[in-house]
């Protein structure tokens, strides 16, 4: 069997970020920037006040006392023509461009105002509430680079940079192949021997949690005929993804009647728990990755190997992200497999991380997979752990 780490590593290599396409960026919240965003402008573009109160040159309000002559008002969007001169001041309000001679603001705080006049309260330093030239960026800039996935911040950005248009990676297209008798549709009539499937909809959430786009195949059979057919669904998707029928018994028919269809199998089977029946290879022009039936094991799964496909083709970093968290139990020693605990993190004050395996461990046991905050990872053959141990953990967010 392979291990977890390799198997990644030959997925992974399969898949290469997906072309860029143009899009408005009003559409851009959650896509990917194939290029970098260079600022079109300057921001702000001249020397502005950061607060309300009175453009003034620094040299006139060092020192106490200070009088100086009102001779004009600024407001935001509008501009002071002449110079300022020794002794004078201009009324300036919040994002307003100083007038040219001047180069510190005096809060209106700070003056008392007689008529044209002002009287300063207190000295101010030279540059004082001034937001110069640049201060946020510079036209020609990288404000944004390429592999981002843009935040409500980051089109707030680009929209500042004079953008209106955004270059990202095209979303994945991935098809999801449900197979087994035992399985129905939510709602629908359901047999003494069959479950409700929720494989497929799990699947569905993590696809679209991760920027991508989901297409159901719906729920095949056991019979080969009619999984070949609605395998052909999966043509000009950029993944196949089949839940159940990957293992050994008679019915687990992925492979056998795929192979009819011109299936190429890379590798089958893992070193990892729960996910151990794990496929992968290519239909056509098509990569396919086949996910055990277990409900737990297929998200876990999903996790490991169809996330990190969905983060390689947007261009992202495409390997799980593992944090270091101190574990709140004693564990045996581990087995030949990766396993993968799920489990509950408390944070303390100090933002440190403590997991807790949940007691039942079992791949069918939804309930226990939603209550948990991560999967608390052992290496095959770990020894014994003991409370207060470092662990890794992965941590179940962003949708997932």
């Amino acid at each position: 069997m392979l291990s977890v780490t390799e198997a990644r590593s030959r997925i992974l290599k399969v898949f290469q970020s997906l072309p860029s396409e143009t899009l408005a960026l009003t559409e851009g919240l959650g896509r990917v920037l194939s290029t970098p965003l260079l600022a079109r402008t300057t921001q702000p573009p001249a020397a502005v006040s950061a607060m309300d109160g009175y453009a003034v040159r620094a040299a006139d309000v060092a020192s106490l006392p200070a009088k100086l002559k009102v001779v004009g008002e600024i407001t935001a969007g509008s501009s002071f023509t002449g110079n300022l001169q020794p002794g004078q001041a201009v009324r300036i309000f919040t994002g307003a461009p100083l007038p040219s001679g001047s180069d510190t603001v005096v809060i209106q705080e700070n003056v008392i105002r007689d008529d044209g006049w002002i009287d300063l309260t207190e000295a101010t330093r030279a540059g004082a509430y001034v937001r110069p030239e640049g201060l946020d960026f510079r036209g020609g800039e990288t404000a944004l680079p390429p592999g981002q996935r843009l935040t409500a911040r980051d089109l707030g950005l680009a929209a500042a940079m004079n953008h209106a248009w955004l270059p990202v990676h095209r979303r994945p297209r991935v098809a999801i192949l449900a197979t087994g008798d035992e399985i129905v549709l939510p709602g629908d009539p359901r047999g003494p021997s069959q479950i409700v499937s929720s494989n497929a909809f799990s699947l569905t959430g993590l696809v679209l949690a991760d920027g991508s786009l989901p297409i159901n195949l719906g729920i095949a059979p056991d019979r080969g005929d009619v999984l070949q057919q609605l395998a052909e669904g999966a043509k000009g998707c950029d993944l196949l993804v089949t839940t159940g029928g990957a293992s050994v018994g008679k019915h687990d028919l992925v492979r056998s009647a795929l192979a009819d269809s011109g299936l190429e199998v890379d590798f089958w089977q893992i070193a990892m728990r729960p996910g151990k029946p794990l496929l992968f290879g290519r239909l056509h022009d098509t990569p396919l990755l086949g996910l055990p039936g277990n409900p737990v094991s297929t998200l876990v799964c999903g996790l490991n190997f169809l996330r990190p496909i969905l983060r390689r083709l947007q261009g992202l970093e495409a390997e799980p992200r593992f944090l270091t968290a101190t574990l709140g139990k004693n564990l045996p020693a581990n087995d030949q497999r990766e396993d993968y605990l799920r489990s509950h993190v408390h944070w303390n004050a100090e933002g440190r991380a403590t997991v807790t395996p949940f007691e039942r461990q079992d791949s069918s046991m939804l309930a226990v997979l939603s209550q948990a905050d991560a999967l608390a990872m052992r290496p095959p053959h770990a020894p014994s752990a003991k409370t207060g141990d470092p662990i890794q953990i992965l941590l179940l967010d962003g949708g997932i």
